[in-house]
């Protein structure tokens, strides 16, 4: 017998599951995180509660499955996966410089702005497969550097220690012994060079950061310590697994094989393409990024970025009042036969990929006196698979290669109407493996792997016996003529064209 522990730590909270050598999640615990959100369009969380977050997740998980005559001797690795672009600055002693700037932090945008009037966007994206944007960490820690006198001072002394999530965790629970990151989380800065797999000089030195400490590189599947969790354990166990939570999301949902594909329906939604073992540039909105790494292999990803995919309906529920429950709501949808000609463009923070206008305002299209409040609440829900479809287009565009399987997990993805919607835009198969937290799940994959508890990827495939597919049905023909129609309204030259 053994298990694995594995760690998800997210923006919202810390959940810890534990592993079987089956694959299967034996028990898990969960601890909200609070995020500070503050004037400036600022959003930044504590960095010592973040590290205590994850202790008292780790310590529910372990006292629950001691509890349930669990054994935690057996239990042989940890996997962490994280919230991606939130980054942290730390003295060598471990202090914190400053609070952990989170992913959804706006403050930089002006640096955005310089970079790209400095004529550095293509050399940015040729180099790390990322576009100029406030989302990556690299422009964040720029304007620390421009506006903190304390920070630049640790910059230029090179007494300043950078790192994702993953990097801080890992250096607090080794006490400091290891400082390293995954090749995922490292080309999510602006500071990682996609095909060296190496940090990228010559952008650190125009960004003014060369004397910046930067971790260690190590694929995803790799021993980067030992740990015993602060005293929670009685012996060492080594920290296997270090990945971004998008990612490990693929990677615990099964994206093996180029033409994968996996889509996280949460607030937003991140979309995942594996594209196989050589990065290829975007030229619709996508952009290129590491999938997953072991020892003997790295796949390489496009990526799209939805920015809001559950928060549309959550705005309709909570602010508008439409609706009172996701039962509701799932009614509601499968009630109708048509959207009414109504759709609802969802860029409450602008529009994201592939379409990238951030200054785009939310709308409502297509009213008439014969439009009803279920309309609204149709055209809302199925303004997730519309942008799902923008994006997986786009990613066959880039890629030369058709999707074979979308993979999905989230909240969302209980709502039979909208798993069905998708898989009719789609004609291809969508595919939930029905376990909620799949980024852990990535996560101890991963660590599983490492350490001989899992033999092989072959071994893994077979895990998710119970995984519920849906392919497309007699409404495709439908579905693309309402397409195209929401396609018209996103164009607004072609929508205002008579």
């Amino acid at each position: 017998m053994a298990y694995i522990l594995a760690i998800d730590q997210g923006t919202s909270s810390t959940k810890t599951i534990i592993l079987d050598a089956d694959g299967k999640v034996i028990f898990k615990a969960t601890e909200p995180l609070k995020t500070h959100y503050l004037d400036g369009n600022r959003v930044e969380q504590e960095p010592e509660v973040i590290y205590q977050n994850v202790l008292t997740s780790v310590k529910k998980c372990l006292d629950g499955f001691k509890a349930s005559g669990g054994d935690v001797m057996l239990i042989k690795a940890c996997g962490i996966s994280n919230q991606r672009e939130t980054f942290l600055l730390w003295d060598k002693a471990g202090t914190p410089l400053c609070n952990a700037i989170v992913w959804q932090c706006k403050r930089s945008v002006g640096v955005c702005d310089r970079l790209k009037k400095e004529g550095l966007e293509s050399k940015i994206n040729q180099k790390t497969g990322l576009i100029i944007d406030p989302y990556f960490s690299g422009t964040k820690v720029i304007w620390l550097y421009e506006h903190e006198p304390k920070i630049k001072e640790a910059i230029d002394r090179g007494q300043a220690y950078f790192g994702n999530v993953d990097s801080w965790l890992l250096y607090k629970m080794t006490s400091g012994k290891s400082y390293m990151t995954d090749y995922t989380n490292a080309s999510r800065t602006m500071f990682f060079n996609l095909r060296e797999l190496q940090w990228d000089r010559e952008l650190l030195a125009d960004f003014g950061l060369s004397k910046l400490n930067l971790p260690s590189l190590e694929p995803s599947s790799h021993n980067f310590g030992q740990t015993t969790f602060g005293g929670l354990l009685n012996h060492p166990i080594s920290i296997s697994a270090m990945i971004g939570d998008s990612h490990a999301a693929a990677f615990g949902e099964g994206c093996f094989e180029s033409g994968s594909a996996k889509a996280t329906l949460g607030t937003g939604s991140s979309i995942l393409m594996n594209i196989g073992g050589i990065p290829k540039p975007s030229l619709n909105g996508m952009v290129t990024t590491i999938c997953w790494s072991t020892a003997e292999r790295v796949d390489y990803a496009l990526e799209g970025i939805i920015v809001s995919a559950g928060a549309t309906i959550e705005w309709l529920k909570n602010q508008v009042g439409l609706f009172e429950s996701m039962e509701e709501l799932e009614r509601i949808c499968l009630s109708l036969d048509y959207n009414g000609g109504v759709y609802i463009v969802p860029a409450f923070s602008g529009l994201g990929a592939p379409h990238w206008d951030m200054n785009r305002k939310a709308s409502i299209e297509g009213l008439s006196f014969d439009s009803t409040k279920n309309h609204i609440i149709r055209a809302a829900v199925e303004s997730v698979p519309y942008q799902i479809k923008d994006v997986i287009v786009a990613m066959e565009a880039d890629s030369g290669m058709p999707l074979t399987e979308l993979k999905v997990d989230g909240g969302i993805t209980s709502n039979k109407f909208v798993i069905q919607f998708l898989a009719d835009l789609l004609e291809r198969k969508v595919t939930n493996i029905v376990i909620a937290d799949v980024s852990a799940l990535g996560a101890g994959y991963l660590a599983g792997l490492n350490t001989g508890v899992y033999e092989s990827l072959d071994q893994l495939k077979t895990f998710h016996q119970n995984s519920k597919s849906t392919k497309a049905g007699s409404n495709s023909k439908n579905t693309k003529i309402w397409y195209e129609s929401w396609k018209r309204i996103i164009d607004r030259t072609q929508y205002s064209k008579p």
